[in-house]
């Protein structure tokens, strides 16, 4: 079978364009400094929904900050008094704001699943809340850190392979030609 060098140019082509080579700038060739990020990791939380109240926890070592809102309308639950609970053992919650608690604990929670339970009273409305709270250890949380360079700084090997891939194979496709033409092969 002959191949057409055609077919070899084409080749190469679709080859070449696979290849695109990274741009990179020079000192004084950059946009100024990088924005800061716009958040930082997430601190610990927790949910505790019912008909009538949602809560939701948010852990920062020692300390907590609960929000209190109606499920129905997410308002902030006004003149509510609260009593939280975890793993079972009473935790002094102190209002702050409508629907904005804070609690301090005397020690930080151990990694694992905490249950969370509430008891809120607001007016003429009782209600139990439950939730859990899962607590990962930091080290899991941080995989992003140990995680390697990625193949960035392999593109330009990768790069020249395929080049030189194409390269030989385009040869290949050359010598086989000729072959054919001196051989008076049969079309």
């Amino acid at each position: 079978m002959k191949a057409s060098p055609t077919l070899a140019a084409w080749s190469l082509a679709v080859v070449l364009a696979g290849v695109t080579p990274q741009a990179l700038a020079g000192e004084g060739h950059d946009h100024g400094d990088a924005p800061a990020p716009a958040a930082g990791p997430a601190l610990p939380r927790f949910t505790a929904v019912s008909d009538l109240f949602e809560l939701v926890g948010v852990v920062d070592g020692k300390n907590i900050t609960l929000y209190l809102d109606r499920f129905t309308d997410n308002s902030p639950v006004k003149d509510a008094t609260l009593e939280l609970q975890l793993d079972g053992k009473a935790i002094s919650v102190e209002p702050h704001a409508d629907g904005e608690f804070e609690a301090t604990l005397q020690e930080a929670l151990k990694p694992g699943v905490v249950s969370v339970t509430a008891t809120v009273v607001a007016g003429q409305d009782t209600d139990l809340l439950a939730g859990e709270l899962d607590l990962h250890e930091e080290a899991t949380e941080a995989h992003d850190d140990t995680a390697g360079p990625g193949l960035k700084p392999y593109a330009g090997w990768v790069s020249a392979g395929v080049l030189v891939l194409g390269l030989v194979g385009w040869a290949a496709l050359r010598k086989g030609n000729a072959r054919n033409r001196s051989a008076g092969g049969v079309a």
